[in-house]
């Protein structure tokens, strides 16, 4: 029985999409890089060390107790005291960025395969693709048409963390009563008045829960991006790996684990706000 050739289509295809696009994808990573990352994160490095830190024990504050407030402080403390906060500044403006690239995109997307079931049907299997393939092959084409950087690196975790947006839109939004939406429509609401004022916020809790898994995947995928060249942790953990260097891996994936929970415990928090005020 002959085999089926499908590394080689996907190599042609690849090498076709680089050839008609690749100068093009290469120059926009450029642009998004010097006009958008770089002066995002000289932003937030001219912001003095413990002002960040106040500004983050706030939120931990105002979404959660004075226990999360006071591990939020602890924390990035410890980041700080650890000389990672540089570091610190490039992963998060990389998980804040992917992060709010498959929200944007996920939501939308989420909304529409919720109104449409011939969608729902078609975006499954896509999004089922999606979530299972290795995080590293992600990386290959990425590394291809934007070359080495930060890009690169939003362009594979933006796919591979925006699954659960999407499908946690999708069902926040079917699982809406079926009695407020027929008293939306008695009263004469339209499609888009139905959406804004009945059907997304009482499903903004399981929204809420889909963009705090898509920031949690954003995070474990940034890491991984650091062999592309994106920064941050990853960076410091690979250099550990590559030196055998146990006590560098150690520093960074603890600031890791730090930055996962802190983020994890601010959007559980406003999920709950919702939940509570519905």
């Amino acid at each position: 029985m002959k085999r089926i050739p499908l590394g080689d289509w996907i190599n042609d295809a690849v090498d076709w999409l680089d050839a008609s696009f690749g100068s093009t994808l290469r120059n926009f990573a450029e642009y998004i890089s010097e006009n958008i990352l770089e002066k995002l994160s000289a932003v937030l490095t001219v912001i003095p060390w413990w002002l960040l830190i106040l500004f983050f024990v706030a939120l931990a504050w105002r979404v959660g107790k004075w226990r999360l407030s006071l591990g939020t402080f602890l924390g990035l403390f410890l980041i700080y005291n650890l000389e990672l906060w540089p570091v610190f500044i490039e992963t998060l403006v990389l998980v804040l960025v992917s992060a709010f690239v498959s929200t944007v995109i996920g939501i939308p997307l989420g909304i529409w395969a919720a109104r449409s079931n011939r969608f729902h049907h078609i975006i499954t299997p896509v999004l089922d693709f999606m979530q299972t393939m290795p995080a590293f092959v992600y990386l290959i084409p990425a590394l291809m048409f934007f070359g080495l950087g930060a890009v690169p690196s939003i362009f594979a975790t933006v796919i591979f963390a925006m699954p659960p947006v999407i499908r946690l839109t999708d069902l926040g939004i079917r699982q809406v009563p079926v009695d407020l939406v027929e008293v939306g429509v008695a009263f004469g609401s339209t499609p888009m008045q139905l959406l804004r004022k009945i059907q997304l916020p009482v499903a903004m809790p399981t929204i809420m829960a889909g963009i705090n898994q898509t920031m949690m995947l954003s995070l474990s995928m940034v890491v991984i991006a650091s062999m592309i060249g994106a920064g941050g942790f990853g960076e410091g953990v690979l250099y550990g790996i590559a030196q055998m260097n146990v006590g560098v891996g150690f520093e960074n994936g603890v600031a890791v684990v730090i930055l996962a929970i802190i983020l994890d415990r601010l959007s559980q928090g406003v999920g709950n706000k919702k939940r509570t005020e519905h």
